[in-house]
């Protein structure tokens, strides 16, 4: 369930993010597809609590550095090691393809770190993409780090989707998926979530949250290879204990 004027508050610092310069209240509800008089309010009382401000007067709004004060609090009180953020650009550069640090979020995996493949053709993430728990080896690589029961009940919360026709739409198909990760090493995903994607996660060890690092890109490149891309990986886990 999505509260609506909080994903419009998430939206309009999306929408600068991408515009990179001030805008009008009319223009971002004719940029965004919003009702006027809603957007009005909207601006006015993000600019009275200090969030946006007219660099120029009259010349349209920006997001003011609070946001930056706040977000630098935040960080800096519950920060992503550097070793964690190291590791997904060091696998980047050793598989040539994208390599991502998930963290888990309900019934879904997030990106907390993202190392983008630079070849043209690859898999396009970011941090805070979030994709189902279940339905992906990032995700069932932090299933595998959490108590049986404590699975049993997030199991009882996920809509089992089916997304394609490997993706596991039942409890006991993930757990087995579960079991095969445990058996060989790694766990691994071919087109479950997202069409032509195959990729490889395995959980990160050590500290205290839950964290797994994924690579994936497309299948044509990376179906065959993921037992290397696992070794690889593996390799480099080995480091950081």
């Amino acid at each position: 369930m999505i509260v609506r004027q909080a994903a419009n508050v998430l939206e309009i610092l999306e929408y600068f993010a991408k515009r990179l310069r001030p805008a009008t209240a009319a223009e971002m509800a004719e940029d965004l597809g919003w009702p006027r008089s809603s957007t009005f309010k909207l601006v006015a009382t993000l600019a009275s609590k200090g969030y946006l401000y007219e660099p120029r007067g009259r010349g349209g709004y920006y997001p003011s550095p609070r946001w930056l004060v706040l977000a630098d609090a935040v960080t800096r009180a519950e920060p992503l090691p550097d070793r964690v953020q190291r590791l997904a650009r060091d696998l980047m550069q050793a598989t040539g393809e994208t390599v991502a640090i998930a963290a888990p979020a309900g019934t879904f995996a997030t990106f907390v770190d993202v190392a983008e493949s630079p070849q043209p053709v690859r898999y396009f993430a970011q941090v805070g993409d979030r994709v189902p728990i279940h339905a992906t080896s990032a995700g069932r690589a932090l299933l595998a780090q959490m108590p049986r029961d404590e699975r049993a009940r997030l199991y009882r919360k996920i809509d089992f989707v089916r997304y394609s026709p490997t993706t596991p739409v039942t409890a006991a198909t993930v757990e087995a998926r579960l079991d095969e990760a445990s058996a060989i090493g790694w766990h691994q995903s071919n087109t479950e979530y997202t069409p032509d994607l195959a990729g490889i996660a395995l959980p990160l060890p050590g500290g205290d949250r839950l964290l797994s690092v994924v690579v994936v890109g497309p299948v044509s490149r990376c179906l065959e290879r993921r037992p290397e891309m696992a070794a690889i990986a593996a390799k480099h886990l080995a480091k950081l204990k």
